[in-house]
């Protein structure tokens, strides 16, 4: 690797125009080697997207605020410079990568910065092939994009900055849309271009797992770097990565706990952990397993009757895509219910349909009793509320009161009978207090939990959550699915449309898992979790701790149920 350094930061704070007392950044020194796979990490609310669009002049060119030090790309002095003159230094993948798309087909979006860059045509027909290759878009080049999955947007997104050939690739949380097998895509991708030795690639992640593919892990909190260097050195400290709020390893996170050791030589993937285990003299206690099991029994037979009924569904876009083929699926009150699958698996299609977004092509859909073909949308959406995977595609009062009630209002509910739904719905998502605030001045995490305030005060019996942990960090990610858990526990069936494999494995009951449009497995979350390999071949990936267990001969799913049923401690 080059000594030379193709990024250095020197002195770099930064506070956005009307924050005048919190700098997004404060004083930040940093080097990044040509060539270097870097990977920064941190809680909501640390600086990352502020460093990241510091590197390619946004920061101070178009966001405005109080800029102290130096930026240098290759060399260059960011602050001073266009941005389209250091695009062709570094390429940068917005974390709202919808903002980033444009252009009327996949083609033309891959061709437009290759184009501003005044490569030849014949060059510019020859990268587009490349690149759909890199980002598995092949076969797409004719899409429109809004008619892509939001992780087919993201891949397109990511693809579109490669086409430019920059010499260095900043991905501001390039995964966050991405199936469980899509993440690793990203990773692999990113680590093909490292290997390369053409890129230099800076990305921004949350997830910790992933992490563990770069040559140097920066964890940031308060505009700051807490921490740096090999990933296997700050993702083994359990206690650091807890107490900033980024989600620990499982592995070894077990182990501390289990062990209750400080200086172990903690192993930090599942194979690792399978070895040390037994080194470890630990063995699985089996009648405590067989308890787990007794319980999801126990909980499978408190259920309620079927209030969710799928029978033989067929959906066909007017483009001739079938998204969804033949699917029937029964969901039962109190039951919390994920639909699991990869990017363009067609399982956002089947959930439209339970509130009558989406009409079906063949079959049927009945929702408490009611055939979605011979109700309308109002009335099915008295028994089910549908919370969007980005809350502002949803939000749209003045107020945060204004827009928990519309429903009761559109309902003809009195207005003391509308306090009372807003100020239950508030209650419920540990929100009271925000009647009076603009929804859209408030963090992603509280603009979530404001559109589930907006479906509670109709007072559904089901809510269906589409990615519902999406943009948001650990901290905010554990608060909203103990929200989610809360809400099933007081009645509610829940559905939800997620990739984040450890919230499925430690909240949901059980998994149905969508493979390009039909339901290729289906069962309690253990059942299913146990199958890892079906899984993988769904473009689907259990988190650490269960291939852990998987190993073992028992499927766990969560570090807590690993720790209960471990025996052998002295």
């Amino acid at each position: 690797m080059s000594s030379e350094k193709a990024i250095e930061v020197k002195g770099l704070s930064f506070t956005y125009k009307g924050e005048d007392t919190t700098p997004a950044v404060k004083e930040l020194e940093l080097s990044v080697d040509r060539g270097e796979f870097v990977v920064i990490m941190g809680p909501s609310g640390a600086g990352k997207s502020t460093l990241a669009n510091s590197l390619n002049g946004l920061i101070p060119g178009f966001m405005k605020g109080k800029y102290y030090g130096s930026v240098l790309i290759n060399g260059t002095e960011v602050k001073g410079n266009p941005v389209s003159r250091m695009a062709k230094e570094i390429g940068l993948v917005f974390q709202d990568f919808e903002a980033q798309l444009f252009s009327t087909n996949v083609n033309l979006e891959v061709a437009f910065g290759p184009e501003n860059f005044g490569v030849p045509r014949e060059e510019i027909i020859e990268r587009i092939g490349r690149v759909l290759k890199t980002v598995k878009l092949e076969g797409f080049e004719n899409r429109q994009p809004a008619t892509l999955s939001g992780g087919q947007k993201q891949r397109l997104a990511i693809g579109s900055v490669l086409a430019t050939y920059p010499d260095i690739i900043c991905m501001d949380e390039p995964t966050t849309d991405l199936d469980p097998v899509g993440k690793l895509g990203i990773f692999t991708i990113a680590k093909e271009l490292h290997q390369s030795n053409r890129f230099t690639l800076v990305i921004i992640e949350h997830e910790t797992e992933e992490a563990l593919h770069a040559d140097r892990v920066i964890v940031m909190k308060d505009g700051e770097i807490l921490k740096q260097g090999r990933p296997l050195d700050v993702l083994r400290d359990v206690e650091f990565t807890d107490e900033v709020g980024i989600m620990s390893l499982q592995v070894p996170k077990y182990f501390k706990e289990l062990l209750n050791c400080d200086n172990c030589d903690l192993p930090l993937k599942p194979d690792d952990g399978y070895e040390f285990f037994s080194q470890q003299g630990l063995k699985v206690d089996t009648d405590k397993y067989n308890e787990l099991l007794a319980r999801d029994r126990e909980r499978e037979d408190s259920y309620g009757d079927t209030v969710l009924k799928v029978e033989n569904l067929t959906h066909v876009y007017p483009n001739g895509n079938k998204a969804v083929d033949g699917i029937s699926l029964d969901i039962r009150e109190r039951e919390f219910i994920a639909i699991l699958g990869h990017n363009g698996s067609g399982k956002t299609t089947l959930v439209k349909h339970f509130n009558a977004l989406l009409a079906p092509t063949e079959g049927n859909i009945t929702v408490c009793g009611k055939n979605s073909r011979e109700h309308s949308i109002f009335e099915i959406g008295k028994d089910i509320g549908y919370v969007f995977q980005n809350p502002d595609h949803q939000i749209f009062a003045d107020t945060v009161f204004d827009e928990i009630a519309f429903s009761p209002k559109i309902r003809g509910c009195s207005e003391e009978e509308v306090k009372v739904r807003v100020g239950e719905a508030l209650e419920a998502v540990e929100m009271s207090g925000y009647e009076e605030s603009d929804p859209f001045s408030l963090s992603k995490g509280e603009r979530q939990r404001v559109a589930v305030a907006s479906v509670l005060s109709a007072r559904p019996k089901i809510i269906v959550l589409d990615e519902p942990t999406t943009g948001l960090d650990y901290k905010e990610q554990k608060r909203m699915m103990e929200l989610i858990k809360k809400l099933n526990a007081s009645g509610h069936t829940i559905v939800m449309i997620t990739h984040t494999m450890w919230v499925v494995s430690e909240y949901a009951h059980r998994v149905a898992a969508v493979k390009d449009g039909k339901v290729m497995i289906d069962g309690t979350t253990r059942e299913v979790f146990a199958r890892e390999k079906e899984l993988y071949d769904s473009y689907l990936k259990t988190s650490h701790i269960v291939s852990l267990s998987n190993m073992l001969g028992r499927t766990v799913l969560s570090i807590d149920e690993m720790k209960y049923c471990t025996g052998g401690i002295e």
